[in-house]
């Protein structure tokens, strides 16, 4: 795996020792609307998903790549998921964790060095991410990254009871 790094961040691959980082956040409900999880994760489930995480993108048609520091600390995670590689695309999901290190650059950095990666070493053609319509802080996110919006999912995910509408956003390599 190559070690994408940017200014302020790098992204890695998963490692044993993310099994806390990774436990906390998938059993955070206050982000189960963005990931579509339904329950919680056992920490047995999620070490066994860790020990395949070095499987290829090829074979398991998923990247989940952590955020980091350079003092070492996991801020968020980056995912390409649903890697058609006939087709030549995957979907992007991302994260930071800690909302005091939102809105300072990572996340952007981040999808920076993955739409490079992709492009470049993995020959996508296209990227495309699912973005709830009150998201405003991702959709400004993608759409600064050259994202365009394609299409609206109408009342595409229910969410405490009642639906709310998606957007479908693409990025087509020039």
């Amino acid at each position: 795996m190559i070690t994408l790094k940017g200014e302020h961040i790098y992204l890695r691959a998963l490692e044993p020792e993310d099994l806390e980082f990774i436990h906390t956040i998938e059993n955070d409900e206050t982000i189960w609307e963005i990931s579509n999880t339904q329950t919680p994760y056992s920490k047995y489930l999620i070490k066994q998903y860790l020990e395949h995480a070095h499987k290829d993108i090829f074979e398991v048609k998923q990247l989940r790549l952590v955020i980091s520091s350079y003092d070492d600390v996991a801020i968020g995670m980056i995912d390409l998921f649903d890697f058609d590689f006939k087709n030549g695309r995957a979907g992007v999901g991302i994260l930071v964790k800690e909302p005091n290190d939102r809105l300072k650059g990572y996340g952007s950095e981040a999808l920076k060095l993955l739409i490079d990666y992709s492009f470049t070493h993995l020959g996508i053609h296209q990227l495309y991410c699912n973005i709830s319509e009150e998201n405003e802080a991702s959709i400004k996110l993608f759409s600064n990254h050259g994202f365009k919006n394609v299409g609206l999912k109408k009342d595409w995910n229910k969410v405490n009871g009642s639906y709310r509408n998606e957007y479908f956003f693409q990025l087509i390599k020039n």
